[in-house]
């Protein structure tokens, strides 16, 4: 059985689906976006900034499941640019051990979502 996990404390979903659904002990979390869950508004400009947004919203949403970053086992970035690899993948090394970090991959992408440069979604075990 599915449990669907929702907080406050990361944007709302702007479609048909949730923000993470946790089956037995894995989540899924939905993809990510630089949107700043308490104005609604998008972290733009400053792509370290906007990695940083993303980060924060996967934080609030592995809380609320009871998990942290120590639990994540697969992540998924997308970039608008490929060149900005090296500025999203410092911000995202510092929430993670170096030793014990997930699997991942990286790709660069037409478009995402509101036509942001980055978003980032993750599964992770309890």
């Amino acid at each position: 059985m599915k449990k669907i996990i929702t907080t406050p404390n990361a944007p709302a979903p702007i479609g048909p689906y949730n923000q993470a659904v946790l089956v037995k002990d894995t989540l899924y979390i939905s993809g990510q976006i630089p949107m700043d869950p308490a104005t609604g508004t998008l972290v733009e400009g400053d792509i370290k900034k906007e990695a940083e947004q993303s980060m924060e919203n996967i934080k609030a949403i592995l809380n609320e499941a009871e998990m942290d970053f120590e639990n994540v086992v697969k992540t998924s970035i997308f970039l608008k640019d490929m060149h900005q690899f090296s500025e999203v993948n410092e911000v995202y090394g510092r929430y993670f051990n170096a030793d014990t970090a997930p699997a991942r991959e990286t790709v660069e992408v037409a478009n995402l979502p509101k036509f942001v440069n980055v978003e980032i979604s993750m599964i992770a075990i309890k």
